[in-house]
Parts: C-alpha cells; structure tokens; sequence
C-alpha cells in the first residue's frame, strides 16, 4: 500500500495468479508489469502492488499516478465480491481523470464497471499469438497511435468485452474480438491482449490450454509454432507510463 505521502504511486491492481509453474519460472502478473513498467517510471513515482482478491486496501483513487489492472484466471462475469467492489472505485478514478490501462481481465472488468457487458464468447477460447488492427481512431489516439496498423500481440482469455460502454471508443480489434482495445476517457485505456507477455510465458499458457484448445477444434502445434516476439504490444506499457 503507499504509505509515502510526498511519493506519487502508480499501483498495479493484481486480480489473481498466474499458474504455479509461470509464477515459478516467470514470475507473476504483476512481477512481468513491474519488469515492463518499472525502467519507464520517473523519478518522484514509484510503482505499488495492490492485491484485491486477497482483500488489500484500496487507496484513494484520485490521489493516485496511474493505475494497471492486471489479467486474472477469475471471470468478470461470476462477479465476485472483490471484483465487484473495484467497480465503484474505478468509477471514481475515471471521474478524477486518473490515468488507467486494463489487461485482460481489466479490460473487461473497466468495460463491465463503466457501463458495458463482459462475459464468455460465443466463440469459445481465443490463446496465441495474433495480429490486432488499428481502426482510425486507434491511428489517431494518443497512445496507440505510433504503433504499425497491424501488429502482433499475445492473447489468452475466454471472456470478452461483449457491449462496450457507451460513450466507449473502439481502438483495435482482431478477427475473434471487435473490442481489443477501448478509449473511455483521455487517459483511460484498456486492452484485451497481453503487452506483459514474453514468448516463453504464451507458450506456458498455451501448453496448460492444451486440451480446452484441441476440443474447441484448434491446432495447438500451429498455435505453438505461431508465437513469436510482440515488441509492439509491449512498448503500450512504457507508453502508458509516458503519460501520466
């Protein structure tokens, strides 16, 4: 928690684990943000773990740097205590113009909070490695817009962003998701895709998924042989960061 008054915190919202084995040769969600996030973060701010499932305190949001909401194996959908509670208090952040960027499960959690509907989609599991597209808006958008039209990005996720909030604005899409990245104020960015992820990480994921991925009809091996380096999708993170 910040306990520094004179220090401005950028906190990392961890809302779950990765598996025991990423964790153990990896680290968690929140150690991969942190390995992305903390050589950007200026002088003055330094960056702070808050773990919701396990009931940490959550600061006020308006004094805050930035916020990150990190991926979780929970489902936005089952709409756990914990979760549900992140909600108000996203809400607020946005109504301070804090700086935020949901991954994932953030994603969806900021999309479900501000006024949309995440749940599981219809077309089952999306996991490996693919391109995300720009749309126009994504070109001309503060953060997304230095990146190529297309780029790589790593995904694994069942849930989506199904109804975006209203007043939301679509930046990226791929051929499984029309909502891979959403705009919901200046400085409020979420995306689907992992920037976080390095290869050896997706490739973890996608040997836990394995069984999932082959009876949804997949071809795990080609998934496999598919992943490669997203230093596009990754450079968001110091991004971000860049505009707080």
């Amino acid at each position: 928690m910040p306990s520094d008054s004179s220090a401005k915190y950028i906190v990392i919202i961890k809302t779950g684990d990765a598996f025991p084995d990423v964790v153990a040769r990896h680290g968690d969600f929140e150690a991969l943000f942190v390995k992305e996030l903390h050589p950007a973060v200026p002088v003055g701010m330094a960056l702070e773990i808050i773990d919701a499932p396990r009931g940490h305190k959550l600061p006020d949001a308006a004094t805050l740097a930035g916020i990150v909401i990190t991926g979780s194996h929970s489902m936005v959908s089952n709409a756990e205590p914990w979760s549900e509670k992140l909600k108000p208090w996203l809400r607020e952040a946005l109504s301070a113009n804090v700086p935020m960027l949901g991954v994932c499960y953030g994603h969806q959690l900021m999309a479900a909070a501000f006024g949309g509907v995440s749940d599981y989609h219809p077309a089952g599991r999306e996991s490996g490695t693919y391109p995300v597209h720009l749309t126009q808006a994504g070109t001309e958008d503060a953060l997304f817009g230095q990146l190529p039209n297309t780029f790589s990005a790593h995904l694994t996720h069942a849930q989506s962003v199904l109804t975006p909030p209203p007043d939301a604005t679509v930046l990226a899409t791929n051929a499984h998701d029309t909502y891979q990245a959403l705009r919901y104020g200046p400085r409020q960015w979420s995306v689907q895709f992992h920037p976080e992820f390095t290869p050896p990480v997706m490739q973890a994921y996608l040997a836990h998924q394995r069984d999932a991925l082959a009876q949804q009809g997949q071809d795990v091996h080609a998934l496999q042989a598919g992943v490669t380096e997203t230093p596009e999708a990754t450079q968001l993170l110091a991004r971000f960061i860049a505009h707080l």
